[in-house]
């Protein structure tokens, strides 16, 4: 985040005031592509998002997590972690409402890690 790139960073000035303020370390969780057979399996996200973070975290300064959803997947995130900080904030000239959300990188990481899949050596 910080160059303008992001849902996250869109949406943000609608809530004026409100608005967390973003810093350098914040960074936008974006989407996942998996197979179809796995979009309903929770452990396969929760693997992927523990792997990429690790990753991440081993490559650049990660302290604070953002993302933008619909409610629903919101409760869901919240057992990684995150938090709703907003709701039902709509993308201009669309019909699209979203849910903001965010979460620090160390609770996130736990949240994860307490779950993730043993790997393979």
């Amino acid at each position: 985040m910080g160059h303008g790139l992001t849902l996250t960073e869109e949406l943000l000035p609608q809530l004026g005031a409100d608005a967390p303020r973003t810093e350098q370390g914040d960074w936008e969780v974006g989407r996942l592509v998996v197979a179809p057979g796995y979009r309903s399996d929770v452990d396969t996200l929760r693997e992927c998002m523990h792997r990429s973070l690790v990753h991440g975290c081993d490559h650049a300064r990660v302290t604070r997590l953002y993302a933008t959803c619909t409610h629903v997947l919101s409760r869901l995130y919240r057992r990684f972690g995150f938090a709703a900080f907003a709701r039902d904030v709509p993308l201009r000239d669309t019909g699209k409402t979203y849910t903001m959300i965010s979460g620090d990188a160390p609770t996130v990481s736990r949240a994860l890690s307490c779950h993730a899949a043993p790997q393979a050596h």
